[in-house]
């Protein structure tokens, strides 16, 4: 059996090909503030919401990056803040064997969409600790995102680059 190579096969692992595995996942930061409790004084509970997101992500060693959702959700009713709650969900995961353009899309898409339904949990949690109705994160598309970002980024180095003059 000693001499089995299946023995050390993991399922996870193609010899000698792209890797990619997680290593850990937690929340970074969190944070809620609710300047009047959930006695907001108003008649219908009806808020309007804001939410901002953005990610990030850092190389900690050859091939281990930390990548940081960030989660920031206001509700509102009337003029009054309601809630603020901000999550900062992390994961740890290491990515071998890809090519730069692949890396940048898994880095930049696929491993957020790894930790937003840990953030969506944790702000769920958050709200409704602090007295409020329950609050889900509506579903978000990160390759889009991602898309979206590439060309925005395409955009300004256009206008930004120097006109040739005759």
């Amino acid at each position: 059996m000693a001499d089995d190579p299946s023995a050390n096969f993991n399922p996870g692992q193609i010899p000698n090909g792209p890797e990619l595995n997680l290593q850990n996942v937690y929340v970074k930061d969190a944070s809620f503030e609710a300047p009047a409790g959930p006695n907001l004084g108003v008649q219908e509970w009806n808020p309007q919401f804001g939410m901002q997101m953005n990610t990030s992500a850092a190389t900690l060693a050859p091939d281990v990056h930390e990548v940081v959702l960030t989660i920031t959700l206001e509700a509102k009713v009337q003029d009054k803040v309601a809630y603020l709650v901000e999550v900062k969900q992390a994961g740890l995961f290491v990515a071998r064997g890809y090519a730069e353009e692949d890396l940048r899309r898994i880095v930049g898409a696929y491993l957020p969409s790894v930790l937003f339904p840990y953030a969506r949990q944790a702000v769920s949690d958050l709200v409704m600790r602090g007295g409020f109705p329950a609050f889900l994160l509506p579903p978000v598309n990160f390759d889009a995102l991602l898309q979206q970002s590439a060309e925005q980024q395409a955009a300004a180095a256009a206008a930004a680059a120097p006109q040739a003059i005759n």
